[in-house]
């Protein structure tokens, strides 16, 4: 029996097909790298902004119902190691809540009191 190759597309590939997979996987990473580090939230007047390489949010601050805080390794829109999440409940929207991961929770959490005094505030210190 013969060896079987590790990586058998480069046995066979050509030079241009090789560039090309290398390419997408710099152009993805970039993306990925872009997005994460990107990510901000804005308190706009009537809603909150949320933001995230090419990609925006926009929730109307009456739509918050609840906000919590999580320990979900997924937190919206980046990858979290920590208990820092906070979860945002919404109403009449298709999404039911979403995860973010403000840089300083408390600060986050002031500024929405003031501009939805009505939403619930649970699990937070």
């Amino acid at each position: 029996m013969g060896t079987i190759p590790l990586f058998p597309i480069y046995k066979e590939a050509s030079l241009s097909i090789i560039i090309s997979i290398f390419t997408i996987c710099i152009f993805s990473l970039g993306f990925i790298v872009w997005y994460g580090t990107s990510i901000s939230y804005v308190f706009c007047e009537g809603y909150l902004l949320i933001k995230g390489g090419p990609f925006k949010s926009k929730i109307a601050y009456q739509n918050i119902t609840k906000i919590s805080t999580t320990t979900d390794g997924f937190t919206g829109y980046r990858i979290s190691s920590s208990d820092k999440g906070l979860e945002l409940f919404l109403k009449s929207t298709t999404l039911e809540s979403i995860k973010i991961l403000p840089n300083d929770k408390m600060k986050f959490i002031t500024e929405l009191r003031k501009r939805c005094p009505n939403t619930q505030i649970q699990n937070f210190e």
